[in-house]
Parts: structure tokens; C-alpha cells; sequence
């Protein structure tokens, strides 16, 4: 991968601010970082409200190079509460989903037959991950317990002490830039999946847990601070939407209740319930919007337990 010129200016961490004022959390640590923004850092969504845990983990984790791995179920937030710190810290961020389908020849590399003066000519195509590791970046290792076997083994070198990276088939030896950082985000921490909702995620291994640094858990947010979080997604709305929202929030911790007692085999998630608001305001129904964003796709039997917490909360059937 070519490196982009804008990287190159970013030698060290050039500027001190203060946690309670970039992100609103309580406690002051003091946190470095870059003063120029280049083109790989994240927009920043003024909208964020900020977890006080997991925000002070992946500040260690940016402040004293140590690995985070965040567990939470879907939709809490995880990648984007990296993504969204690294905005506000200037920190060039990548992410990569550790999907079945990326190998290790993807992270790492592979021969590609390219045309040099009308000759095939076989030549190694640098992978993500070499390139990452050599500039300042922070890179997010989405979904980390559903990585294959290869590419675990190989992201396994990286969570050591030194991070080095050993390319055999290029006989080189890489050396981690003293500012580049790694993250991981996963649903289930290594136990794979018991609960049905998370399908192609693996057991992982003590020696695979043992090489990250800090663990830190994202669950579901208060109400309150949900229901803040929708109305400055949604920013100007109608004062309908706006009333929904206390009723939306208060259905989906019900939904959530019953997912934890085995009564039903799924959730609303954060992101959800922001999507069903935006969906109130397209369709200009609430009832529709639920059915479109998430009614429609739970099975018969979460239905019907679905359908009589809706009428609790908003008071009338689904129709």
C-alpha cells in the first residue's frame, strides 16, 4: 500500500489535552496527541456520548501503547467509541472486520501477476497490515473472535511486547512505528457463541487472550442517556418523534430484559433504536417504522412476546 504524504509529518505526539474536556467523562487524565488532522482520522460526531471506563481503557491504550480489547454485544458502541477518541486525539484509525472471508494473505500480502512493458510480471502486493504497522496508526481489529485460525495466529505476533512482524515469504523483519497502536472489539470474549446471536465467532484460546493488556465491557447505556443520544442523532425533529423516544427507549430495555431471562433470542440494540427514529421520520408512523426496522425480521415466537411488550409501552396492539 502506497503511504499517504500526510502520515509522514506525524513524527510525535505534539499536543496535551485533558479527558474531561475532550470527551466529557469525569476523570482528568492527562492525554497526548497529534495537533494536525490527516486524511485517515475519523469525523468527529458531536453527538457522542462517552462511556467513563471504556473511554479511560482506550486512552491507556493510546497513552501507553497497550492493547484493548472491548467485548459488548452488537450495536453498543465498540468500534465507534475507538473511532470516535481517535477523532478528537487527531489519531489516524483503520479498521479491518475480521469476517470469515479476510485470510491471512490479505492482512499480510500476496504475489499478484501484473503487465510491465507488455510482460506478465509476478510481483508482492503489500498487505494492510505491514503498512499499518509502519506509520502512525491506530489500528481496530473488528469482531475478534470471529477471525480464522490463520489470521489469528498471525495478529497473535502483533499483541506481543515488541509487535514485530516476521514476512517470511520477503525474508524482512518489520518494527512497529513507536505510534502505532492496536485495538480489538468482540461480542463474546472467547466463548463463542451460546447465545445464537453471533454465528461464525470462535473459541479463543488463553494464549490468545493473555497477549491483550487491558479488557474492558461496553454493555447497553442508562435510559437517559439513550434517549439524549437518539434526540441529537435525530437533531431537529418533530415534537411527535421526540415524545416517542422516552417510550422507544423504555420497549427496547423490556426487549433487552427478556433476551437475559431466555424468553426471546434477540435484542434492540443502540443503533436500532436510532434507526427506528430515523425510519419515524421517513414514514411518519411509529408502528411502521418498528415493523420495517425491526419487527420484521424476529421469528414467530419472539413476535408474540415482542407484540405485548409494544402494546405495554405504547398502548395499543400491533397491528
Amino acid at each position: 500500500m502506497k503511504l499517504n504524504n500526510d502520515l509522514e509529518i506525524l513524527k510525535r505526539t505534539d499536543k496535551i489535552s485533558y479527558s474531561d474536556e475532550l470527551f466529557g467523562i469525569k476523570k482528568r487524565v492527562k492525554v497526548r496527541h497529534f495537533s494536525k488532522k490527516t486524511e485517515l482520522v475519523p469525523e468527529i460526531d458531536k453527538s457522542y456520548i462517552f462511556d467513563e471506563i471504556t473511554t479511560l481503557s482506550i486512552i491507556a491504550g493510546f497513552n501507553h501503547n497497550k492493547r484493548v480489547l472491548i467485548q459488548g454485544l452488537h450495536g453498543t458502541g465498540k468500534s465507534t467509541h475507538i473511532e470516535q477518541i481517535a477523532a478528537r486525539l487527531n489519531w489516524p484509525c483503520l479498521r479491518i472486520n475480521l469476517d470469515g472471508h479476510i485470510s491471512r494473505f490479505d492482512l499480510l500480502g500476496k504475489d499478484a501477476i501484473t503487465i510491465e512493458n507488455q510482460k506478465q510480471v509476478t510481483t508482492f502486493k503489500q498487505g494492510m497490515l505491514p503498512w499499518s504497522i509502519e506509520n502512525p496508526i491506530a489500528l481496530v481489529f473488528d469482531e475478534y473472535d470471529a477471525g480464522r485460525p490463520d489470521v489469528m495466529f498471525v495478529i497473535q505476533r502483533l499483541l506481543e511486547s515488541d509487535g514485530k512482524l516476521t514476512l517470511l515469504d520477503q525474508n524482512k523483519v518489520i518494527t512497529p512505528n513507536p505510534l502505532f497502536r492496536i485495538f480489538g472489539t468482540c461480542n463474546t470474549l472467547g466463548t463463542g457463541d451460546m447465545s445464537g446471536l453471533y454465528h461464525g465467532t470462535q473459541n479463543l484460546n488463553q494464549g490468545q487472550l493473555d497477549r491483550w493488556n487491558i479488557f474492558s465491557t461496553l454493555d447497553f447505556m442508562n435510559s437517559e442517556t439513550e434517549v439524549n443520544i437518539i434526540k441529537n442523532k435525530l437533531g431537529k425533529t418533530t415534537k411527535k418523534i421526540k415524545d416517542e423516544i422516552n417510550n422507544m427507549v423504555k420497549l427496547a430495555n423490556l426487549v433487552r430484559k427478556s433476551f437475559s431471562n431466555n424468553d426471546i433470542s434477540t435484542i434492540i440494540s443502540p443503533r436500532t433504536s436510532i434507526i427506528w427514529a430515523q425510519n419515524i421520520e421517513i414514514f411518519d408512523n411509529t408502528e411502521l417504522a418498528f415493523k420495517l426496522t425491526f419487527f420484521n425480521k424476529c421469528n414467530e415466537s419472539d413476535k408474540k412476546v415482542i407484540s405485548e411488550l409494544y402494546q405495554r409501552c405504547f398502548g395499543k396492539e400491533l397491528g
